[in-house]
Parts: C-alpha cells; sequence; structure tokens
C-alpha cells in the first residue's frame, strides 16, 4: 500500500481538486486513486481529511436520464409521506421526528 502526499489546507498544488470541487466542474472521480490529502487542523480534535483527485483524469458526469429522474422524484416524495397519518407533509419529515409535526406533537394543535 503506498502513501499518498498530504497537503495543510489551502496549501494543494493546482491541478488537484475534492469531489464536491470536481463536481462543481461537471467532473467525477472516474475511478482513480487518490492521489493526495489535505488535511484542515482543529483545536483538540483530528484534522478534518478531504481526498484529492487529478482534474485531467477526471471524467463528465455521467447525464441524468429520465429513469433517473423518475426514480429520484419517487424517493423525494417518499420522504414527504408520514408514516403515523400517511399524508403528504408538504415538507421532507425530519429522521428527527420520523413523522409530520402534527402527529408528533399532537397537544400544540388544540391549545392554539
Amino acid at each position: 500500500m503506498s502513501t499518498v502526499p498530504v497537503y495543510r489546507w489551502r496549501l494543494a498544488p493546482d491541478g488537484l481538486a475534492t469531489r464536491r470541487q470536481l463536481r462543481a466542474l461537471g467532473l467525477r472521480p472516474g475511478g482513480q486513486d487518490v492521489a493526495a490529502q489535505v488535511e484542515r487542523p482543529r483545536r483538540r480534535r483530528e484534522p478534518l481529511v478531504a481526498y484529492l483527485y487529478r482534474v485531467e483524469q477526471a471524467k463528465p458526469v455521467r447525464p441524468m436520464t429520465p429513469a433517473k429522474w423518475a426514480a429520484l422524484a419517487k424517493a423525494n416524495a417518499a420522504r414527504r409521506i408520514c408514516p403515523e397519518c400517511r399524508r403528504d407533509a408538504g415538507y421532507v419529515i425530519p429522521l428527527t421526528l420520523g413523522m409530520c409535526t402534527p402527529c408528533a406533537f399532537p397537544e400544540e394543535q388544540h391549545a392554539a
């Protein structure tokens, strides 16, 4: 196993980018190995680490097909359905509640 170069925050050379930076350019890593990593120091905790990829080896992002758009729309719609009352909440149900706010806090409806 080979080691990758480690750079300090904001000191990585040109030609390397994180996944988010590649995505902003319309690119993806495309199966290439990690070229380097950048570390951002933090007080009293482990440093934040981001992996860097070579921009010249990156490939274009695959376009969304109609089937992928449909699957994404179906998944987002499912996140809006309350498992308790089975109604569309009109917003994405928070994972912390697990249900729409009227079902999670029924006493607050009657107090108003």
